[in-house]
């Protein structure tokens, strides 16, 4: 477990080992997340659209259900005008 000491600024230091392991070097945003009495801070990736590329890829095809549905509601159509 890591601890800091907050300055009379508000200013913290991360411990080097935490800086080194997630990647945060000098000008890194983080975001602050307040969950109660319980601060997080939350690395920011430096270009958001790139970090968040394939991110839905291994996910369900979308598309493939909404094809799927209309499919079915073709067959529902048709079946109810003969």
């Amino acid at each position: 477990m890591h601890t800091a000491i907050v300055s009379t600024k508000g200013w913290i230091v991360i411990p080097k080992e935490l800086r080194d392991k997630l990647g945060l070097r000098k000008g890194a945003r983080v975001q602050i997340v307040e969950y109660g009495r319980v601060l997080a801070l939350v690395p920011l990736p430096d270009d958001p659209v790139q970090a968040m590329h394939g991110m839905l890829a291994a996910g369900p095809s979308l598309t493939e259900d909404l094809m799927a549905e209309r499919a079915q509601e073709r067959d529902r159509e048709e079946g109810c005008g003969a």
